[in-house]
């Protein structure tokens, strides 16, 4: 029922990883029912990030309104449409209440957990907000907004552990 929770980091150095240097923008945590997931094996964000989640909390967790939308997932995106005339909630709660993040395992035992996590599943993590570039001028950078949607409305996450339900 609650929206992920994010604090500052408190001026954690960036670290390589991969070639890549991972600057960490912000602690995060959320327990999110997942409403969607897609893998992606090609492209330099594919090398950090091989999987993304489409996450739903609040009312974007209820089943009751799942039901009412179809949801899917490609090229980085989220989507989603609904049945009837009117969306199942308000536009603006679904856009509070749901988001597509990109996982970057912290080390393998999470990769492993994350390769098994299925839509429907309830999961728990916690992590960090990151920005990831590299030498050559490519950048990746983190929302930092529950508000926002559309290009760059993705979360980025570090993510250092992971349960579920």
């Amino acid at each position: 029922p609650m929206a992920p929770e994010q604090t500052a980091s408190a001026g954690e150095p960036a670290f390589e990883r991969d070639g890549f240097t991972i600057k960490p923008l912000a602690h995060f945590e959320a327990t999110a029912r997942v409403l969607s997931r897609e893998n992606y094996r090609f492209g330099t964000e594919a090398e950090l990030s091989p999987t993304d989640l489409a996450l739903g909390w609040g009312r974007m967790s209820d089943s009751a309104v799942i039901e009412q939308l179809d949801i899917d997932q490609g090229g980085r995106w989220y989507h989603y449409t609904w049945h009837a005339a009117e969306p199942p909630i308000p536009l603006r709660e679904i856009v509070r209440s749901s988001a597509n993040m990109h996982f970057v395992p912290a080390d393998p035992a999470v990769a492993d957990l994350l390769g098994r996590v299925r839509e429907g599943q309830v999961i728990r993590f916690r992590g960090l907000l990151i920005e990831a570039s590299r030498a050559d001028g490519w950048r990746w950078r983190s929302s930092l907004s529950r508000e926002d949607s559309g290009g760059g409305a993705c979360e980025i996450v570090w993510l250092e552990q992971l349960e579920t339900g």
